[in-house]
C-alpha cells in the first residue's frame, strides 16, 4: 500500500503527464492531417476520438461517392452499460430525415398524375382549416412541405409531439392554432404540416403513409431493415437505445412514440439501408439500370420554395439557406448542398447530398447531446473539396461545453434557491387545481411530497412535472421526461387568487411558452 501523501503525489504526476500526452496528441493529429488522405488515413481515428470526447455511445457513418460506397462503418455500443456493438444494420431513429421520404412520396404521386403538388389541401382533406380561414382555403401541398403556413419554428410541437393525440386530432388542433406570421410571408418549421401532407397519401392511394413508403421506397431500394413507425423500434432485435444527459450524466431514456406525427419524423433506419436511399438519390433515382424513384420526383423536392435565411459557417464563409420539399438547400465552397438533420428523443442524425460531386454523407448517433452529427459532415466535405483541415469537432465541442457550463450554473442556482426553503406567496393549496390552454387542453396540479407540487398533462399520459418552490409564485420544474428539460414556471395571481401558470419546455421541443388558465 502507498502512503496517502505519496499516492497523491504520484497521481498528480501521472495526471500531468496524461494531460501533456492528450494535448500533444491533439496538436500532432491536427498538424499531421493530410487533407487529401483524410478519408483514407485519418477519418477512423478522428471519429473514434470524437465519440469519446462527445460521450456518444454508438454511431454509424457512410460516405458514398460516384455511385459507390467509399466508407461505411459502425462505432460503439447500442446501449450504455451493455456489450452489444453497433453494426451497419443496427437501427437508429432518423427523426426529421423522415421528411424527405414523405415529400418524395408525394412527388412520386405527382409523376403518376394522381395529384399535383400545387393542389389545394382541401381538395383531399375537406375539413382542413387554418385559423386564418382564407389561408386554409389557399394552402397547397407544397405549402405543407416547405414550412410556409405562417407558424413559428416548432410552434405547437409540445401539444403534438410524443402525446396521445391521433393524426386527425393533431390536424384539427393545427387549424385552431394562431399563426405567428401572415400566410406565406415567413418560413417556420412546422412538423404538423408534414403530418397533414402525409395524410393526403391514403386519400389518393387507399394506403396509409407508412404502407406507401414501405412499398414504394423501402422495398424497391432494398431497405429491408428500415421501420416506418416508432412503435416498431423497441421490438427490433438489432437497434440502438436513445440517450441523453441527465444532470451531467449520460443515460438511456425511453423511446419516443411519435407515430401520430409519423410523416414528420418516425422512421428508424440503419446506415446500410440509408446508403441505398442516398445512392439512389444521387443516381437520378436509379438502382443499376432500374428506375426506382422517378427523376422528376427527385427534382421536384430540390426546387427552392422558401427562404430560410443566411448561414455562417465556422470557416467564416457566408451563404444562403433555402428550403425545398423535405430538404434544406445551401451553398458551400461553390457547391450546392441538399441536406437535412434529424432529432428525436435520444437521437441526432444528418444526411447531406452534394449532387454535382455525386457525394453523399450519412451520420447517425444515439444521443441527442452532440454536435458531431453536424461537425463531421463539414469535415468530410472539406476533405473532398480540398479545403484546409479545421477540426470542426473540437470547435463545436468547445462551444457545446461552454453552453452546458452556463446551463449547469443556472440550474445550480435554482437548486440552491430551492434549498433555502423560501415561502410561497400563497399556501400550496392555492396552486392546486385544474388549468386549461385552448390549444393543448388540460393540466392538473396536485400535492406532491412535502412542500412540492406535481403537474400532470392531459395528452402526455406517461409524463409528469415536479414543482419545487423558489419563493413567491415561482417554482423550479423538472420533467420526468428529460427531453423536456428544466424550467421556472411563474404563476399568475390577482387579488390573492391564482389565475394561471406559464409552462415552458425545452427548445428542443418548442420555443413558445404556454399560458394555462386556472379553472378550478
Amino acid at each position: 500500500m502507498f502512503p496517502v501523501k505519496l499516492l497523491s503525489f504520484l497521481m498528480k504526476k501521472l495526471l500531468f503527464v496524461f494531460i501533456i500526452f492528450l494535448n500533444c496528441t491533439t496538436f500532432c493529429f491536427a498538424q499531421k492531417v493530410d487533407r487529401n488522405k483524410f478519408i483514407k488515413d485519418s477519418l477512423d481515428f478522428y471519429i473514434n476520438r470524437a465519440l469519446t470526447n462527445w460521450r456518444i455511445p454508438g454511431a454509424a457513418v457512410c460516405i458514398v461517392k460516384d455511385n459507390k460506397i467509399v466508407w461505411m462503418k459502425a462505432y460503439g455500443i447500442k446501449e450504455l452499460g451493455q456489450a452489444d456493438k453497433v453494426d451497419i444494420n443496427t437501427l437508429f431513429m432518423i427523426g426529421s430525415n423522415t421528411k424527405a421520404f414523405t415529400a418524395t412520396s408525394l412527388a412520386i404521386l405527382q409523376t403518376q398524375n394522381k395529384l399535383s403538388l400545387d393542389d389545394k389541401v382541401t381538395k383531399y382533406l375537406p375539413k382542413f382549416k387554418l385559423d386564418d380561414a382564407p389561408a386554409g382555403q389557399m394552402a397547397t401541398i407544397k405549402d405543407l412541405l416547405c414550412h410556409r403556413l405562417g407558424f413559428q419554428t416548432f410552434q405547437g410541437d409540445f401539444t403534438f409531439y410524443n402525446t396521445n393525440l391521433t393524426r386527425d386530432q393533431i390536424i384539427t388542433k393545427l387549424g385552431q392554432e394562431k399563426a405567428a406570421y401572415p400566410f406565406r410571408t415567413k418560413w417556420g418549421y412546422t412538423n404538423a404540416a408534414f403530418l397533414t401532407a402525409g395524410q393526403i397519401i391514403p386519400v389518393v392511394t387507399g394506403k396509409p403513409w407508412e404502407d406507401f413508403v414501405r412499398e414504394n421506397i423501402f422495398a424497391p431500394l432494398g431497405m429491408i431493415n428500415t421501420l416506418a413507425l416508432s412503435a416498431d423500434m423497441p421490438k427490433s432485435l438489432d437497434r440502438t437505445v436513445p440517450h441523453t444527459l441527465i444532470d451531467g450524466r449520460l443515460s438511456p431514456i425511453p423511446f419516443c412514440q411519435i407515430d401520430a406525427l409519423a410523416p414528420a419524423g418516425a422512421i428508424s433506419s440503419s446506415v446500410n439501408d440509408m446508403s441505398k436511399w442516398v445512392l439512389a438519390l444521387l443516381n437520378d433515382g436509379k438502382v443499376g439500370a432500374r428506375q426506382v424513384i422517378p427523376l422528376a420526383a427527385i427534382k421536384a423536392t430540390r426546387e427552392p420554395q422558401d427562404i430560410v435565411g443566411s448561414v455562417s459557417h465556422l470557416n467564416g464563409e457566408e451563404g444562403y439557406e433555402l428550403y425545398g420539399l423535405g430538404w434544406f438547400l445551401q451553398d458551400y465552397a461553390g457547391h450546392h448542398l441538399v441536406m437535412h438533420d434529424g432529432g428525436v428523443n435520444g437521437y441526432l442524425s444528418s444526411v447531406t447530398l452534394v449532387p454535382q460531386e455525386h457525394l453523399g454523407i450519412i451520420i447517425l448517433t444515439n444521443t441527442d447531446q452532440n454536435d458531431l452529427f453536424e461537425a463531421l459532415r463539414w469535415e468530410i466535405m472539406d476533405a473532398y473539396f480540398k479545403m484546409p483541415f479545421r477540426n470542426y469537432s473540437e470547435a463545436y465541442l468547445e462551444k457545446f461545453k461552454a453552453g452546458t457550463a452556463v446551463e449547469e450554473a443556472n440550474d445550480k442556482k435554482l437548486k440552491d434557491t430551492v434549498a433555502l426553503n423560501h415561502p410561497t406567496a400563497l399556501p400550496l393549496t392555492a396552486y392546486i387545481g385544474k388549468y386549461v390552454n385552448p390549444l393543448y387542453g388540460n393540466l392538473t396540479i396536485t400535492q406532491g411530497e412535502g412542500n412540492d407540487l406535481e403537474m400532470r398533462f392531459e395528452h402526455h399520459t406517461h409524463m409528469f412535472a415536479h414543482l419545487q418552490a423558489l419563493g413567491g409564485n415561482r417554482f423550479y420544474v423538472t420533467f420526468s421526461d428529460p427531453t423536456l428539460g428544466k424550467a421556472v414556471f411563474p404563476f399568475y395571481v390577482q387579488n390573492g387568487t391564482v389565475t394561471g401558470v406559464k409552462v415552458k419546455v425545452a427548445n428542443f421541443v418548442e420555443y413558445n411558452p404556454y399560458e394555462f388558465r386556472k379553472v378550478q
